[in-house]
């Protein structure tokens, strides 16, 4: 009798420690929800939202910099990191409850917004966002693929020089005995055409909006005021938003008195290509380009 219930009380002192933890855990939660919310507001109506607009692509569009220049409307909060769940299975297979923890905390009438330009181009991706969330508002950012693919394989050369591992030189990967490879897979990613093909087989075109990633870094406010109308957002940002920084030679953002540009990776020098197999690129891109121009209803000046 005696050993039976010390065994219960220590059984129940147990019991007690771990719950001890675990509300300690759910204070700290609350703190970290109650510290996101902005000032003078209720913490109630604070949440964590699923996204009601996301940035599907293209990769090295200029997706980084599209959502930054969202993120200066007070109506808008953006996910900081590319989130990869639509594409990447592992993450996929963690649930829509993991997807949403990954979102910013949002107050009722503001939108939420992430970006993974990996979305595009991944099969699967246009099936499940619309499983997800079918009204959910599209924005595809689009450069001159030719262009485009050059700064592909510029990110992946800076990666692998730094992580000291061996690379090809681009005119390898490109041209397979004089002409373009159709494998190599940053050609694949430039062919819009086929990649929007999925989008729209699920989505009307009319939830997709497509930015002019060149006019976007040339002259940044236009396309910001189109991007609001589409996001059905109140007009407020502003041409004095932008500034141009010529030593970084494109624009920044100013926003409540502070400034912020994109990191060094934005701008980097491309990488060498011969003038005769960059021209061979787009003579290689001119159809696959025109389709896209017709599915879209827009045409864009490209190589």
């Amino acid at each position: 009798m005696f050993w039976t219930l010390l065994l219960a009380l220590i059984l129940l002192l147990l019991l007690q420690a771990q719950l001890l933890v675990c509300l300690r855990e759910l204070r700290i939660s609350l703190t970290s929800v109650t510290s996101a919310t902005p000032s003078g507001t209720s913490n109630a109506s604070a949440l964590q939202r699923l996204p009601g607009a996301i940035i599907i692509g293209v990769r090295k569009g200029g997706t980084r910099a599209l959502l930054e220049m969202l993120n200066l409307h007070p109506d808008v909060e953006v996910a900081k990191n590319e989130i990869h769940y639509f594409n990447l299975d592992e993450n996929f297979r963690k649930g829509l409850d993991w997807y949403r923890a990954q979102m910013p905390v949002t107050l009722p009438g503001q939108l939420t917004v992430e970006k993974t330009p990996g979305y595009f181009t991944a099969p699967l991706a246009p099936k499940r966002i619309r499983a997800t969330n079918p009204a959910v508002k599209l924005l595809l950012i689009v450069r001159d693929p030719a262009e485009r693919l050059v700064s592909d394989y510029t990110q992946v050369l800076h990666n692998r020089i730094q992580q000291n591992k061996p690379y090809q030189p681009l005119e390898e990967l490109l041209l397979s005995q004089g002409h373009i490879n159709p494998k190599y897979k940053a050609l694949q990613r430039s062919f819009y055409y086929q990649h929007l093909a999925r989008w729209l087989e699920l989505f009307p075109r009319e939830q997709m909006h497509i930015v002019d990633g060149e006019a976007l870094i040339r002259n940044p406010f236009p396309e910001l005021q189109k991007a609001e109308t589409f996001l059905e957002l109140p007009p407020q940002i502003k041409p004095d938003n932008f500034y141009f920084n010529v030593t970084k030679g494109f624009y920044c953002m100013l926003s409540a008195g502070h400034d912020k540009c994109l990191d060094e990776s934005k701008g980097r020098p491309h990488a060498p290509l011969s003038n005769e197999a960059f021209q061979k690129l787009c003579r290689y891109l001119r159809v696959p380009n025109q389709i896209f121009f017709r599915m879209v209803g827009q045409k864009f000046d490209w190589c």
